[in-house]
């Protein structure tokens, strides 16, 4: 989590909700996405003096970093599309989103729509680009950890990409990673950009 609240921001000047997007090969297990969503929130929205609703076991926050996860055309928001959590009404049980500068009113019966967007499966992040990425890699993720899916959370950066390895990396079947800008020594690049 100093990755991306602290050492980021300070080297770089980003900003860690906005501009920092964690990548994460699985949902399930200690660094999937949703035990990530779960300490990112924490660690970058875990002021408890925020406006909250607890909707589904899902705690939803004031600053929340969200993504739809289907297309809604009736509000005109589509699958993918990423926000923060700006206002809830309790009066009217509803959440206020910012999405790309529009506000957009989703009623608690609508959260099943909602992620929290903190960490994003390399699936969900198809097609998106973002300032900063970070992908946490662990043996865990072994079966996944794919040249293909490395690829796609590579190129989902704009400007930087930083992998966060177990110790044994070394020991994975691939040592270069292709990308737009050339090839990327996988054992180098973690230990320049960590």
């Amino acid at each position: 989590m100093d990755i991306v609240k602290n050492r980021l921001p300070t080297k770089f000047g980003v900003d860690p909700i906005n501009d920092v997007q964690v990548i994460a090969p699985m949902y399930r297990g200690v660094i999937g996405v949703n035990a990530l969503n779960e300490a990112l929130q924490r660690t970058l929205n875990g002021d408890k003096r925020m406006a909250e609703k607890v909707l589904g076991g899902r705690a939803f926050r004031v600053g929340d970093k969200v993504m739809q996860t289907r297309n809604n055309y009736e509000k005109d928001v589509f699958n993918g599309d990423i926000g923060r959590l700006v206002e809830i009404d309790f009066e009217e049980q509803a959440f206020g989103i910012d999405i790309d500068g529009s506000f957009v009113m989703y009623d608690w019966t609508e959260a099943d729509q909602l992620i929290h967007a903190y960490a994003i499966s390399t699936h969900r992040s198809q097609g998106s680009e973002y300032p900063v990425v970070v992908m946490p890699i662990m043996t865990q993720h072994y079966m996944m950890l794919q040249r293909n899916l490395l690829y796609t959370a590579v190129t989902r950066a704009k400007s930087s990409s930083c992998w966060w390895a177990a110790a044994a990396r070394y020991k994975w079947p691939w040592r270069t990673i292709r990308s737009p800008s050339g090839i990327v020594d996988f054992c180098s690049f973690y230990e320049d950009r960590l």
